[in-house]
């Protein structure tokens, strides 16, 4: 009987720090998803900002706002190391945000994010813009245009 008793014993002392062994073969893989988990997280708020702010640089235009002062809303929402390109064709603004990844793991992402997006310029852009100005009302965004305020005779 001491025999066959004495086999449990055997096997849980040759499985003695078998715990803490897996462990260290399954941590570095644990370690690693979770930061390309993190990276891809910080990818996606980097592309939601710059898509917010591209729409609201195409929002600035389609008001009749300077492509400086667009540019300026698309940098102040996307962070300063974005780059911004305005355009306007047929009545149509375009701005296209680009913006590359910041941090510890931002080699592993080496092209840049980009968003685009457009907006139809109003065709009283100009006039509104003049009025708001000529009746003290700052623009939808709180502040008066370059624009607006040379256009009026307001001196800055």
């Amino acid at each position: 009987m001491i025999h066959s008793a004495a086999v449990p014993v055997r096997e849980a002392a040759a499985q003695r720090g078998s715990v803490t062994a897996e462990l260290a073969v399954t941590l570095p893989a644990v370690i690693l998803l979770l930061a390309l988990l993190l990276l891809g997280g910080s990818a996606g708020v980097l592309q939601l900002r710059l898509e917010e702010s591209a729409r609201a640089a195409a929002r600035a235009m389609a008001r009749g706002e300077t492509t400086a002062a667009s540019a300026g809303i698309a940098t102040s929402i996307a962070g300063a190391g974005a780059a911004v390109s305005i355009g306007a064709d047929g009545g149509i603004a375009r701005v296209t945000v680009e913006a590359r990844m910041s941090g510890a793991l931002a080699a592993l992402v080496p092209w840049p994010l980009a968003a685009t997006a457009t907006a139809r310029l109003e065709s009283d852009g100009a006039e509104a813009a003049h009025a708001r100005a000529k009746a003290g009302r700052p623009n939808p965004l709180g502040r008066y245009s370059a624009t607006a305020v040379a256009a009026a005779g307001i001196a800055p």
